[in-house]
């Protein structure tokens, strides 16, 4: 048998066993050790495990994951975000859609304090989603805010994601955080200006606030807006040191949990509960990327061993005749497909190995990569039938709103997804151009 045809039947078989249900990190890992066994004998076999739990440990920039989760769950389970959606409660209430828009606002905030989709998600559906329902808000409408909100939680810095393909591309994080940015905050607002239109073509899907609910002093408004403040000074307190070059990123990570443990200690919300949920939740999210990186690792060592990555680049540049760019969009297209059915952090370890090299021989730019293959996620996450948010929408969502609704939800904002990615294709220095301007001061 082939070493194509090898590669092939082990990339099948591990869809296979996930299309199954089976966990990602035992499905990858044990096409991995199988087919180490049976190509190299039990030595090989037991030595490649072994070698890839020996690499994971030695992997220094992977203490930032504990960190980064660490923080944004100290944030989210300190109740520090209540105060951020009463904050655009108050302030933008008075506009059509205004709450929806103070969603994608706090969104971005809570993205900046985490990191991960999830925390966005959970926090939007607990905490956003009842308010809006009570006023009057279209559920369509709100559902696909939330999800499409939460999906920023990958792209802005500092995105668990980034730092995952950092470690796996060879590229500095700090300069995949900075490209992350602006496509972050122009999807941001791409989302807000659609509602904006959305609410002013149809007025109910998005009622004004009453007024005695935003009727409170100026005083009591600038608290409020203070609440704002405070994730956006435990980001500057964290990157500023890291893009300067006066930390690692390893100690700015740090920086950034004891930032968010000390913010929680003087607002007096830091509790032996709250201490231990977030611990709990943090070593739990924590173990289950170190799981799916271990085996990730382990089949990426029996590729590399086949030389699948030369066999894929010649598949593509010489037998099929592509041209750069599609192959580029094919892998795209793959990631949406992946996306139905798996996780951002498992399609990254499972194909990046491959794909990173081809990109890199196709003449593109890695970093500019990591932030179309994080945009091409985010849509793949809100993609039928998996789509991975949909079905945490699902399980956070109160009765009312029906699978149906939560797949009607999201077409337009997906429609925007695909816009902004299209952008960040055609426009690379949408990506480029802030790492490269802080990058280049003296």
């Amino acid at each position: 048998m082939s070493y194509e045809m090898i590669a092939t039947l082990m990339f099948a078989s591990m869809m296979l066993m996930l299309l199954t249900g089976q966990r990602v990190f035992g499905a990858i890992g044990f096409v991995a050790v199988v087919s180490a066994l049976l190509l190299w004998g039990d030595r090989g076999g037991y030595d490649l495990g072994f070698a890839a739990a020996m690499k994971l440990m030695k992997w220094y920039p992977l203490l930032t994951l504990p960190m980064f989760i660490f923080m944004g769950y100290v944030l989210s389970e300190s109740k520090i975000a209540d105060d951020l959606y009463r904050m655009f409660h108050v302030w933008m209430g008075g506009l059509r859609g205004g709450l929806a828009i103070g969603t994608i606002g706090l969104m971005v905030l809570i993205s900046a304090m985490n990191g991960l989709s999830v925390a966005g998600m959970a926090i939007g559906s607990t905490i956003a989603l009842p308010e809006l329902l009570k006023r009057g808000y279209d559920k369509r409408m709100v559902t696909g805010v939330i999800q499409a909100g939460s999906s920023l939680g990958i792209l802005v810095p500092p995105s668990v994601v980034l730092v995952l393909y950092a470690m796996i591309a060879r590229q500095p994080v700090g300069q995949l955080w900075l490209a992350g940015v602006v496509p972050g905050l122009m999807m941001a607002s791409m989302f807000i200006l659609y509602i904006i239109i959305r609410c002013r073509v149809n007025p109910v899907l998005g009622p004004v606030l009453d007024a005695q609910e935003r009727d409170m002093p100026m005083a009591e408004k600038l608290r409020l807006l203070r609440a704002g403040i405070l994730p956006v000074a435990i980001f500057l307190v964290m990157m500023v040191p890291f893009v300067n070059g006066w930390t690692s990123l390893v100690e700015s990570s740090a920086i950034g949990a004891l930032a968010a443990f000390a913010a929680a200690v003087l607002k007096r919300r830091m509790t032996r509960e709250v201490f231990e949920n977030s611990v709990r939740k943090t070593l739990g999210i924590t173990c289950m990327f170190m799981w799916i990186i271990l085996a990730a690792l382990a089949f990426g060592a029996v590729f590399d061993g086949l030389g699948a990555v030369k066999a894929i680049e010649s598949l593509f540049t010489e037998k099929l005749n592509l041209s750069p760019w599609m192959i580029l969009i094919l892998m795209q297209l793959s990631f949406i497909l992946m996306g139905t059915f798996l996780d951002d952090t498992a399609m990254l370890v499972i194909v990046a190995p491959l794909y990173v090299p081809l990109v890199g021989a196709l003449g593109f730019d890695l970093i500019w990569y990591g932030i179309l293959y994080t945009i091409t996620t985010q849509i793949a996450y809100m993609t039928p039938p998996f789509g991975y948010n949909l079905f945490l929408m699902r399980a956070m969502a109160p009765p009312e709103i029906t699978l149906r609704d939560i797949y009607a939800s999201i077409t337009p904002f997906v429609a925007v997804m695909v816009l902004a990615l299209a952008l960040v294709m055609i426009f690379p220095s949408i990506a480029t151009w802030l790492p490269e301007y802080v990058y280049s001061q003296p």
